[in-house]
């Protein structure tokens, strides 16, 4: 986990530097924070394509045609297109539920079922788990509360299919997991591989993040680590071994591996822009494997996000490993448990208390489950504000790049870096 400050430092920080904590920088898709006018799409929610130059038409054909293969039909969502602003706009029609993403296995009439996913094993036979549905993932991203944008070589339908395979996979790595807990001890990874952490010299760097998932026994590592894992695995796995893009897979090793340090700054450095060592210089680093969106609604989440929910509590922050808690959305409202704590998953409310219950000791549900202080249902909505609103989670969401059609941003690291 993310070592953090507490809650008041927050609040100083965000108002101390030139980074606006609550503004909305969309998923930028493209890679980029500047590929387009913002005046342009500043008020478009949903899938938002900027194409100058392109035929948007044949554009929103050619989406449809792909939406309606995941089963959402076009009555399921309204879609605007801009000749003059050169956009194209796809938005859920479903104005009832607002910003929510989290029940959507439970809305009437859009059928949303999980799917069967082969997974490699650890012989030669895969494995199957059951995971989230494309048509979910899709669904999420028409939902209103954040924007999903695409531009340049990401104006094809190509490029959102990358995108939600990409998800899919994460999701499905990520639930199917289960990792020691250091527990404020030292993390453990198979030295065969890694060395506290770092890569060993001569080490196929795909090879050794798929056996953290192979062979997990192996492994004690802290939720923040963990988290970076499933980016990395989700994405890689994804172009080498779905896809078999060969390209794109080499363009993603050697950016991880500018550095030295793969597991190093996949995330921008403004994701902890609360941090009281944060620098002007963190705000300005980009992420080499995903994106930051702020200004997200707090029941707005995306199958693959990787968000984060604070520790404000500032007696049990100081315990290692608590300083708040790394969560990948899973669907069907539910986050990621890779310790296998609460039976392979936390609902939002859960993840919400959890983070919350640990100001009262309670570090197991199973073992302090006395110790547990019951919270009503406002309490409960409450903490789903920001730290400087009196609740703990972060109102930005991670997620990767469409790599293969961004440009994406230069990144300045050197093994000095470090």
């Amino acid at each position: 986990m993310k070592i953090m400050v507490r809650q008041h430092l927050a609040v100083l920080l965000c108002s101390a530097i030139a980074f606006s904590c609550n503004a909305a920088i969309g998923d930028l898709a493209s890679g980029t924070e500047t590929s387009q006018p913002q005046s342009n799409t500043a008020s478009l929610q949903g899938i938002v394509f900027y194409c100058p130059g392109v035929d948007l038409g044949k554009l929103s054909d050619s989406l449809n045609q792909y939406f309606l293969s995941l089963g959402v039909v076009q009555e399921a969502y309204d879609q605007h297109i801009d000749t003059t602003n050169s956009t194209l706009q796809f938005l859920r029609s479903d104005p009832i539920h607002g910003t929510d993403t989290l029940g959507l296995i439970h809305q009437l009439g859009i059928d949303l079922r999980e799917e069967l996913i082969q997974l490699p094993g650890a012989g030669k036979k895969p494995r199957t788990v059951v995971s989230v549905s494309k048509k979910e993932i899709l669904l999420a991203l028409l939902q209103r509360g954040r924007t999903t944008q695409f531009t340049g070589a990401a104006c094809t339908p190509q490029a959102i299919q990358d995108q939600i395979g990409v998800r899919q996979n994460i999701v499905a790595w990520s639930e199917s997991i289960e990792l020691k807990w250091p527990n404020g001890g030292s993390a453990r990874w198979n030295a065969k591989y890694w060395s506290h952490g770092n890569l060993k010299a001569n080490k196929p760097l795909h090879i050794a993040i798929n056996d953290v998932f192979i062979r997990p026994q192996l492994y004690a590592i802290g939720c923040y680590t963990a988290t970076k894992l499933m980016i990395l695995q989700g994405v890689l796995d994804y172009y080498r071994r779905i896809k078999k893009d060969v390209a794109t897979t080499r363009l993603i090793e050697e950016r991880l591996m500018q550095d030295g340090d793969p597991l190093a700054y996949i995330e921008p450095g403004a994701a902890w822009y609360f941090e009281k060592e944060t620098t002007q210089q963190d705000l300005n680093r980009v992420g080499k494997m995903v994106a930051m969106s702020s200004g997200i609604a707090p029941d707005n989440f995306v199958p693959g996000d990787w968000s984060y929910f604070l520790n404000t509590d500032p007696v049990t922050y100081e315990k290692t490993g608590y300083e708040g808690s790394n969560a990948i959305y899973l669907g069907r409202g539910k986050f990621d448990d890779y310790y296998n704590d609460n039976n392979h998953s936390y609902t939002y409310k859960d993840k919400l208390q959890e983070v919350y219950q640990w100001r009262h000791k309670v570090f197991s549900r199973e073992r302090d489950v006395a110790k547990i202080h019951p919270l009503s249902a406002a309490e409960i909505k409450e903490l789903a504000n920001t730290p400087d609103h009196g609740g703990i989670e972060l109102d930005y969401r991670l997620s990767p790049y469409a790599f293969g059609f961004a440009e994406l941003p230069a990144l300045t690291l050197t093994k000095s870096s470090r």
